[in-house]
């Protein structure tokens, strides 16, 4: 079965329907490429997948193990692009913890889960992933 459906709108845009849910995700050109950048590009969703893959799997190691929560989590995400050809090059992710007491065990556990997840094994090798956790 398919996972979405993406239609063209025009001007640039797309408009993406998850099949399963009907949840909706539009698209612009960035600034930088011929758009009004008024919504996310698709590279920025590749690089937001991103975190939310690593923060998704981290809060699956915390429900299988009985770890403490990591409920509040932030990830801030920044992409750089390099050109010719034109593709991300580089993408950095900051994952803010809640102030809790995490035990070197979760911690380095969490870790292993953001940088084995499988939107960071699915992206190039040669795109450069910087990770940095604030607990």
């Amino acid at each position: 079965m398919a996972t979405s459906l993406v239609k063209y709108v025009g001007e640039l845009r797309t408009e993406a329907t998850h099949l399963q849910s009907g949840t909706l995700i539009n698209t612009d050109a960035p600034k930088d490429n011929h758009g009004k950048g008024e919504a996310f590009s698709p590279t920025d969703l590749v690089a937001t997948a991103l975190a939310s893959c690593m923060i998704s799997i981290m809060g699956i190691v915390a429900m299988k193990e009985g770890f403490t929560t990591i409920d509040g989590a932030i990830a801030e995400v920044t992409k750089v692009m390099y050109a010719e050809p034109r593709r991300i090059g580089e993408i950095y992710v900051k994952i803010t913890f809640p102030k809790k007491n995490f035990s070197e065990k979760e911690k380095k556990m969490y870790e292993h889960a953001a940088y084995t997840c499988p939107v960071a094994k699915s992206l190039h090798p040669d795109l450069k992933q910087v990770v940095e956790f604030i607990w």
